[in-house]
């Protein structure tokens, strides 16, 4: 059976009908393409140097980047549909209006996730305990970690406490508080570029 473009172009001279053809496909691919970006995974960039050295920016963007490209990573856009947000996960998330007030920038960050709804959070010479329990971060370099303390603050249901691995360089929820769940926007599942730095998380 022909397919249904052959079925409309069919009254057509041949020339027509493959241009026609080709058309069809490769306007087909790029919604396909387009719909994977907007509902399945999408490409981001890391801009500074808030998760270093887990995720690397580049050089010149600012003074805590430790490579010449800045790391793209793949965001699993349907991974939070699936399961509930975990913590230790990289997720890519729209900032609440806060964090443009205090970190002169807002919009896409990409930060860990550390503490759950719920749960009760707390900085200690620059060492995070969750219900009162030292967490155990080996992500964290001795070198990008704080020395701040501050009050143990209870997450708000339906809310998620965020950090950089490079404590030191992170405007985060330290700062700005909580992200609500509808504002994350999904989970890094790998970084695909450069080359040397492909990998799975």
């Amino acid at each position: 059976m022909r397919n249904p473009i052959d079925r409309l172009t069919a009254g057509l001279p041949r020339g027509w009908r493959v241009t026609l053809d080709w058309l069809f496909t490769i306007v087909g691919a790029i919604l396909i393409v387009l719909a994977i970006k907007q509902w399945v995974i999408n490409p981001y960039r890391i801009p500074s140097s808030s998760m270093e050295p887990t995720l690397h920016c580049a050089r010149g963007v600012d003074q805590g980047c430790e490579a010449h490209f800045s790391d793209r990573v793949l965001a699993c856009r349907i991974c939070y549909d699936i399961w509930s947000p975990k913590r230790g996960d990289i997720v890519v998330f729209n900032t609440p209006p806060q964090a443009k007030a205090d970190c002169g920038s807002g919009g896409v960050f990409v930060k860990r996730l550390i503490g759950l709804p719920g749960e009760t959070w707390q900085e200690k010479d620059g060492y995070v305990y969750i219900d009162g329990k030292q967490l155990n971060e080996p992500y964290i370099r001795p070198d990008r970690r704080d020395t701040q303390t501050l009050p143990a603050q209870t997450i708000p249901n339906g809310q998620y406490f965020m950090m950089g691995d490079n404590r030191n360089g992170s405007c985060d929820s330290r700062r700005w508080g909580t992200v609500p769940r509808k504002n994350l926007i999904g989970k890094v599942i790998a970084t695909y570029w450069p080359p040397l730095r492909i990998s799975i998380q």
